[in-house]
């Protein structure tokens, strides 16, 4: 290993690429610290992977880390660092709604079985491949969720997986006012047991910064809007090209094919040409915090289904309270002026306008 996590951080800040900040930069040595705990183990012996995981108990597996504070303080791009400066290659980095939409679909095709214990399988299929799991944005809203993450946790721990997560919520604050919390505390215990506990404090709102002010909405969609949506991605991302964000709802899987710490970016005719309903909708709003809509067309009779589907999506972003990013054909105003539900879309012309506002707040 050459040079440390805080070591690149400072070149990084030297080069331009990044703004010094302090908080973040007094959180990589925790980091660092997994990093090299997991160097150390990276040869495995007689036995391979499975055995190797077998053999690490949780007495001698690295610590992992639970890296909590609001929203655009830097936590993914620390966890971007860290994840891309670790050399094992047994390591995935998921945002943590999907992977517990993983989870859910195998543990509903496993009850059909008659396996007692359906969790425990579930646990050992992932770490017989993972050694280190990073999830970004770490949230309990779902009861179904919160009733099961406990066992999966102590499982994956006893396999020797080490997680590193980021979360807006400190530990004590996940799944709170929960139907049925009491069961839900033994896993803050283990959280704060098993994980180093860290606030990122930063007092600068990095992701609200870029977009305060900016503008949001590009019209018309051509080659310029294009290139301004391209710009706002890369902002917001980091230039990252992102990952699909799998969303499993009663058997079948919403794909997002761009996702990047919370922001997500797709077409309108991915969203709104596809049979999605408000049950999809929902979903994405509750996994994203910036959501990126391009080339919205002119509305009209003639793609009637698909303006239905257009106004459903931006009330599930509006009650959400996301940040919406748009190329469209027209202003919102403009963009269904005749034909049957053209009066019923003022209300979404009106709440287009609203999210584009600088005093629209988000949810944090």
């Amino acid at each position: 290993m050459s040079k440390s996590l805080v070591e690149i951080y400072d070149g990084l800040v030297a080069a331009g690429t990044l703004h010094a900040d302090p908080a973040q930069r007094a959180a990589l040595p925790l980091l660092e610290a997994v990093r090299k705990s997991l160097a150390a183990k990276s040869r495995p012996r007689a036995g391979g992977l499975r055995a190797m995981l077998a053999r690490q108990s949780p007495q001698t597996k690295a610590k992992g880390v639970y890296l909590w504070g609001g929203v655009g303080r830097g936590k993914s791009m620390l966890m971007d660092l860290f994840f891309a400066n670790v050399s094992t290659p047994a390591k995935r980095r998921v945002h943590f709604h999907g992977f517990m939409q993983e989870v859910q679909a195998k543990l509903h095709d496993l009850r059909k079985t008659e396996l007692q214990d359906v969790i425990r399988p579930v646990a050992e299929a992932i770490g017989a491949n993972v050694r280190l799991l990073c999830f970004d944005e770490m949230q309990i809203g779902d009861i179904a969720d919160a009733m099961i993450v406990g066992r999966l946790f102590q499982y994956l721990d006893e396999l020797g997986v080490v997680v590193v997560t980021t979360s807006n919520r400190a530990p004590d604050d996940l799944y709170r006012n929960g139907l049925n919390r009491a069961l839900f505390l033994p896993f803050i215990a283990m959280l704060q047991a098993r994980l180093t506990v860290h606030e990122l404090e930063s007092e600068t709102d990095y992701r609200q910064h870029r977009l305060a002010g900016a503008q949001v909405y590009f019209t018309p969609a051509d080659a310029r809007a294009e290139t301004a949506m391209q710009k706002m991605w890369d902002d917001l991302t980091g230039a990252s090209p992102g990952t699909p964000l799998r969303l499993t709802l009663l058997g079948r899987e919403l794909v997002i094919e761009h996702h990047h710490a919370g922001v997500a970016r797709v077409s309108f005719w991915d969203l709104c040409a596809r049979p999605l309903g408000p049950a999809d909708y929902l979903a994405l709003a509750g996994a994203v915090r910036v959501l990126m809509i391009d080339q919205i067309p002119l509305l009209s009779a003639a793609n009637f289904n698909e303006a239905k589907r257009f106004v459903t999506l931006i009330d599930s972003a509006y009650e959400a309270k996301l940040r919406l990013i748009c190329s469209a054909a027209a202003l919102p105003e403009q963009l269904y002026i005749e034909g049957e539900g053209a009066f019923e879309f003022a209300r979404t012309a009106s709440r287009l306008r609203e999210m584009q506002a600088v005093d629209w707040a988000p949810r944090t």
